[in-house]
């Protein structure tokens, strides 16, 4: 445990700043206005501690703001208005122990960033390979006449080609593709390569692009690095899988920010539930079919 609780400003001095606001016309004030909805005025934390809610509710609010205050590290930035610094200086941190380096917060906008760079990456080399096979081809079938010792390279070359395919020709020149693992697969890696052992990580709804297979992957990883690798995780989900981590505290921002006995008592997972236990004759026909 490094950080043991959080205090934001509180709905009165919220109600304060704004009515002193008031005569100056500015209509942008995020994230003034948010975390009083949700009856966020102060988190008391766990080893693993989740933010619930629907879109809207503060998760991604509260998680910017804590990340800001502690100065964690970050690659995307975070939507900075005008009174966004002095809403962070008006919050409080308690902590058991200081802040490691390597801590940080990773959002869905880092995940994905990273999957525009991937595909970056992989286009420049589709465009390389484009090249490459009209250099196989021009050896193949191009003419080509030996007039010094100086050509002995190109003819060597050449001589290769000719008992090459194309595709051992393309691979060859060309290198590896990084076009070796799915966008999940690839946001999986991104985690386990970000997270630092023994840091406080801030995760904004991590199981973004990941399949519910991933996710479940992504829940064990989770568990692992709390309990083996000395980690401290706040996690903003609507992920069941992640919400079933065992030991984590859950804080439910659609109802007041009241803190949950059980994540089955909130609606996101009943609602799957609902609709799996409406099914359950057909996935028991699909069973008895095997």
């Amino acid at each position: 445990m490094f950080l043991s609780a959080f205090r934001f400003p509180g709905a009165e001095a919220e109600s304060s700043f704004l009515f002193d606001l008031t005569t100056t016309y500015d209509q942008s004030v995020y994230p003034y206005g948010v975390l009083p909805k949700a009856g966020l005025d102060e988190i008391l934390f766990r080893p693993v501690t989740i933010l619930h809610g629907g879109n809207g509710s503060g998760k991604s609010t509260a998680l910017n703001v804590i990340a800001e205050k502690l100065r964690l590290v970050r690659t995307s930035a975070c939507n900075r208005s005008r009174f966004f610094g002095q809403f962070v200086e008006s919050c409080s941190a308690s902590l058991e122990e200081a802040v490691p380096r390597g801590s940080r917060i990773i959002t869905s906008d880092d995940v994905f960033g990273m999957m525009l760079d991937i595909r970056a990456l992989n286009e420049g080399i589709d465009r390389k390979r484009e090249e490459i096979v009209e250099d196989y081809f021009a050896l193949k079938h191009g003419k080509f006449q030996l007039r010094s010792l100086g050509d002995m390279e190109q003819l060597q070359r050449i001589n290769r080609t000719r008992r090459q395919t194309t595709s051992r020709f393309v691979s060859a020149e060309s290198g590896k593709s990084i076009r070796e693992r799915s966008n999940g697969e690839s946001a999986l890696m991104y985690f386990q390569g970000k997270m630092e052992m023994d840091t406080l990580c801030l995760l904004d709804e991590p199981e973004n692009s990941l399949s519910p297979a991933n996710q479940k992957i992504l829940a064990d990883f989770l568990v692992e690095s709390v309990r083996y690798c000395g980690n401290q995780l706040v996690i903003s989900t609507h992920s069941p899988f992640l919400l079933a981590m065992p030991g984590a505290k859950i804080i439910d921002l659609d109802h007041g920010s009241r803190v949950v006995d059980s994540w089955t008592e909130l609606e996101n997972p009943r609602v799957y539930h609902e609709f799996f236990k409406a099914h359950e004759g057909e996935f028991a026909e699909r069973t008895d079919s095997r």
